[in-house]
């Protein structure tokens, strides 16, 4: 099994563009290397490529990743598709871009599928174009070679569909298994807490991607001055789920969907250190991991 970061950040990514904030600066003056919003590319064979959420930044995503780019035929692509995590503008609004490629399956949750069309009809604008399959994430099921598995995480809505009735798991992690080498990849960008059996989930995986979006609850208001906070957006932060890692210190484990205002994007901070010492990972964009 073969992922790539595609992209590490938060909605917005880094630098954020109506951001001043003291890391937005320092990247904006190229101290700070960017970054682009989290997105990741799976595979089984290296050949048929899978996007784990598809961010707005995905057209330069694509471009700058070598195994995705398109050929030999003129409109051929290793890309078969993509899974949503949830249903945020920043992990499908580059389905959009995708429009009008060949053969191209989105799998999400009910509640996802039910919101891009109800309440943001991004399936009708696709369609228009070409056809997607949609499917439903029901259980596990088998994609081009791994064996994949949902893991509802929360029930959290995006702000657009704040009025749907629709109940039921908004959030979900993935867990890919590879039959072929044994390896376990567990995909978690978004976690508002800690889950009941989470533990087990970590702990049998060969390497986590877990959310990093904020360092601390209190950061982003302390950054910018802005009243929105951690418990506002859902985020567990850095500061709780550590704590937590800590414990499973065999698992190879990295942190990505880091907001602009996380100070670990530093990585002469003391908060990238502390991470360091406790051998968790903040890679950049374009990384690899072959598992």
């Amino acid at each position: 099994m073969k992922a790539v970061l595609l992209g590490t950040t938060a909605g917005g990514g880094f630098p954020q563009w109506n951001c001043a904030c003291a890391l937005c600066v320092r990247a904006r003056s190229g101290e700070l290397p960017s970054r682009t919003q989290d997105c990741l590319a799976i595979s089984a064979d290296g050949t048929d490529w899978w996007l784990v959420n598809a961010s707005p930044d995905i057209r330069m995503q694509i471009a700058a990743c070598a195994v995705l780019n398109p050929g030999p035929g003129p409109r051929e692509t290793p890309v078969r598709g993509a899974l949503c995590t949830d249903a945020e503008l920043d992990h499908t609004l580059g389905l959009l871009t995708l429009r009008g490629g060949a053969g191209l399956t989105v799998w999400a949750p009910g509640p996802v599928l039910h919101a891009l069309k109800d309440q943001f009809d991004l399936r009708s604008v696709i369609d228009g174009y070409a056809p997607v399959a949609w499917r439903q994430v029901d259980g596990d099921f088998e994609l081009g070679g791994l064996r994949v598995s949902a893991i509802p995480i929360s029930g959290k809505r995006p702000k657009y569909a704040r009025s749907s009735t629709v109940d039921g798991h908004w959030v979900v992690a993935y867990r890919f298994h590879d039959p072929a080498t044994g390896g376990v990849l567990v995909y978690a960008p978004c976690l508002a807490s800690w889950p009941p059996g989470f533990d087990e989930v970590v702990a049998d995986a060969t390497c986590v991607l877990l959310d990093g979006t904020f360092y601390a609850a209190s950061e982003m208001g302390s950054a910018t001055g802005s009243s929105s906070g951690q418990a506002a957006m859902g985020h567990l932060p850095i500061t709780a789920s550590l704590p937590e890692l800590r414990r499973f210190p065999s698992v190879r484990r990295i942190y990505t969907h880091l907001n602009n205002t996380n100070p670990v994007l530093d990585p002469a901070s003391p908060e990238f250190l502390k991470l360091r010492e406790a051998g968790v990972e903040v890679p950049l964009d374009g990384t690899v991991l072959e598992l």
